[in-house]
């Protein structure tokens, strides 16, 4: 695993994997990212391929909603136009968009279903790791359920639905109930994240309102793991 220490140092792997198009109209896209691939272009040039970069090639105005983890994968919500962009950051400021990722983590999960509630805050010195602080943190929920326990190596996946989006909070969330996401390599001891090749964090599905219709959507991705 690469890890990320300073913006600068990080350079990302090339990414072959493409991107999927799940669903298409004039006004948003929603895409299945591949594990590997960062959501915007870094400042280090090397780091220019990304699912921005490569989205407006065939779709100029894409703007994206929000971002991915750069090993994280699943579905991302594109907007194709500044009004449409505008409508769904509203919805996400608001809570109207929800959520759900699928993860395994290490170590068997003793509840079948719980919340973490920790607050999250930037640790400069530390870039880009975050930190829990009861002093300065925002607020933070993750609730989560387990759907298997895995025998072996002993592993548990579990749903997760993050009630807020702090930035790496279901990797930070996740090692400080002592059960680190596998392949993290931020958040995890050494052996959890020899465990895979790739942080086991996938992105299911999306619900939220069409910026133009106001239909409710939920969109959802296979998890590959």
């Amino acid at each position: 695993m690469i890890a990320q220490t300073k913006p600068d140092d990080f350079i990302a792997p090339l990414c072959s994997d493409e991107i999927r198009i799940l669903f298409q109209d004039e006004h948003i896209l929603l895409i299945d990212k591949p594990s590997g691939l960062l959501s915007l272009s870094g400042k280090n040039p090397l780091n220019k391929d990304s699912v921005h970069f490569r989205l407006v090639r065939d779709f100029p105005t894409a703007t994206l909603v929000h971002r991915l983890d750069f090993g994280t994968s699943g579905i991302m919500l594109v907007a194709l136009s500044k009004p449409v962009n505008a409508e769904l950051t509203k919805q996400f400021q608001t809570g109207r968009i929800n959520k759900t990722y699928s993860a395994i983590l290490h170590g068997h999960v003793a509840h079948d279903s719980g919340e973490i509630e920790l607050p999250i805050a930037k640790d400069p010195p530390n870039f880009p790791l975050q930190k829990i602080c009861f002093v300065a943190g925002k607020k933070s929920l993750t609730q989560y359920r387990v759907i298997e326990h895995i025998a072996s190596p002993p592993s548990t996946r579990v749903l997760f639905t993050p009630a807020s989006g702090r930035t790496h909070q279901l990797r930070i969330h996740s090692r400080e109930f002592g059960h680190p996401i596998l392949g993290c390599d931020l958040y995890s001891n050494s052996e959890s994240r020899a465990m895979a090749a790739r942080l086991l964090l996938h992105a299911t599905s999306i619900e939220f309102s069409h910026p133009i219709t106001n239909e409710r959507i939920c969109a959802t991705s296979a998890c590959p793991f």
